[in-house]
């Protein structure tokens, strides 16, 4: 719940600490609390990264790579290498081919 009507929402690891079904119930929430407004998302998990307009990549504090989910896919940068080692670490362990 938001006490006031900000027009800019930041988030740092919003899900970070919460179990799976408790992280689908904030993901629902926070997606209807940011609907509307710029959202600054800082997230570690990927999936949340998936849902985001723009994808920052930083290295060492600047900017290294940014673009939609699709787009950083496919330009096989830092991202890509992340989101397939992803996939590769989750159950079943392989890396999705496309986005």
């Amino acid at each position: 719940m938001l006490l006031a009507d900000p027009p800019v929402v930041v988030l740092d690891e919003a899900t970070a600490e919460s179990g799976p079904q408790t992280r689908a119930l904030l993901q629902g929430a926070l997606a209807r609390v940011t609907a509307g407004r710029t959202s600054v998302v800082v997230a570690h998990r990927l999936e949340q990264a998936r849902q985001a307009d723009r994808v920052l990549v930083l290295r060492g504090g600047e900017v290294a790579e940014q673009g939609t989910h699709d787009e950083l896919l496919a330009a096989g940068g830092e991202y890509a290498a992340l989101w397939a080692a992803y996939h590769r670490a989750r159950p079943g362990g392989c890396a999705p081919v496309s986005p």
